[in-house]
Formats: C-alpha cells, sequence, structure tokens
C-alpha cells in the first residue's frame, strides 16, 4: 500500500487505521511517500505504524515510484490520503489478481450528497479512456509495473492516465464493481462546473501530447487548490 502526500495529516489519522484494520495478516506494509510536508504528516504515519519516506519532489509520479521500490509486496495498490477504500479491498483485489487481471482500479463515491458529483461518480463504472484516475486507486502487481517502468516522472500531473495508457497497451484493465469513498474537496473549493471545464481542457492536453510542465501550470492557475 502506497499512499502519495502532502500535508495530510489529517486524513492519514483515519486512512492508515482504516487500512490496517481492514487488511489484516494480508497487507504486508503501509508506505507513505511524501513531499516534504510542513504538517504533522511524518509523526502521524509512524504512530500509526506506517513506513515514512521521504521524496525529493512534489510529484505524485515520483512519490509513488519511491513507494514501490522499498515495497516488499508482489502487488502494489496506490492510494491518496483523502480516498477510503472498501473493508473488502483485499479480498477483491486478490480475487481479480487470481482472475488473470494484472492490474485495475474501483469505481468511487464522493462524500457528497451533491447530485452533479453523483452523476460524475456513475461514469467511474466504464472502462474508457477517462477511466484510471488516482482518486479511483490502482492496483498492479509489481513484476508488471516494473516491466512498465513505472510512472513517468515526466508527469508531474496526468501521471496515473499516463501508466493506464501503457497498461492498457499490454494488458486488460479491470474495474472492480464497487465503490470506494473519495473526496469532494476540489470541488467544495470551486465551483462543479469551473472543476469540470478544467479537466476536460487538461484532458485535452494529455491526449494532445502537451508538455507535462504546461499542463500542470494551466491545471494550478485555474482551480483553487486551498
Amino acid at each position: 500500500m502506497i499512499i502519495p502526500t502532502l500535508n495530510e495529516a489529517e486524513n492519514l489519522r483515519i486512512l492508515i487505521p482504516l487500512l490496517f484494520s481492514n487488511g489484516n495478516k494480508d497487507l504486508i506494509e503501509v508506505i507513505v511517500a511524501d513531499a516534504n510536508s510542513d504538517d504533522q504528516t511524518k509523526s502521524v504515519s509512524q504512530s500509526l505504524g506506517a513506513i515514512y519516506i521521504s521524496c525529493p519532489a512534489k510529484s505524485r509520479a515520483v512519490q509513488m515510484n519511491a513507494g514501490a521500490k522499498i515495497a516488499k509486496g508482489e502487488i502494489l495498490y496506490f492510494v491518496h490520503a483523502d480516498t477510503r477504500p472498501l473493508e473488502s479491498f483485499v479480498a477483491d483485489i486478490k480475487t481479480n489478481i487470481s482472475k488473470g487481471y494484472l492490474a485495475g482500479c474501483y469505481r468511487y463515491q464522493f462524500d457528497s450528497d451533491n447530485f452533479l458529483l453523483k452523476i460524475n461518480s456513475w461514469f467511474t463504472r466504464f472502462n474508457g479512456i477517462f477511466s484510471g484516475g488516482g482518486d479511483q486507486t490502482l492496483f498492479i502487481k509489481k513484476a508488471f509495473f516494473n516491466d512498465l517502468n513505472g510512472f513517468d516522472e515526466e508527469y508531474i500531473i496526468m501521471e496515473d492516465f499516463d501508466l493506464v495508457r501503457r497498461i492498457r497497451e499490454k494488458a486488460e484493465f479491470r474495474i472492480i464493481p464497487n465503490s470506494i469513498k473519495v473526496s469532494a474537496r476540489k470541488y467544495e473549493n470551486n465551483s462543479w462546473l469551473r472543476v469540470q471545464l478544467v479537466n476536460l481542457t487538461v484532458f485535452i492536453y494529455f491526449l494532445s501530447n502537451k508538455e507535462p510542465s504546461k499542463i500542470k501550470n494551466l491545471y494550478c492557475r485555474l482551480l483553487n487548490h486551498r
């Protein structure tokens, strides 16, 4: 289990105990790959039994690769700090690996009753070009991850979609038909329409092979990331 973080102490206080409680003996380790947070991310992680590593860049690709490098398990599971995996996550992943899937993710639901966000969530059941974002989490066999050379660290944004695109070139990508819970904080800090338009623009840039730095600058400039 690998969690990329930047100032996520409060979320980790909830997430890490949940992971250990539901993972039982099958969860070998929880690795927090941190981008030099200035909150209590390090102390919270270590006090709750996670392995904490400090990474040289504020880049999820760099952070998740660093976590994968030291991971001992044969299956990697990448989770954002503000997501809440299901109690059955270990069994779900093991079942799908046993069926021959090398990588996959979940559907999700937002921690909000907003009707528009419920519509967004509904679309995560479809296995198309828009699926596989980091909020859906990602499980992948470590050997396959290594064969793909992990996350492309050129992508300081959209690293998740880039990896899934490369996964699809070599294997069938699986969406587990259960929904995890994800945070609506990005929508709470911006309007629903603004987030949708920015996401669409960023995705068009990604599909057009624009430079990752330009995509990142656009994303950061147009959205409030408070």
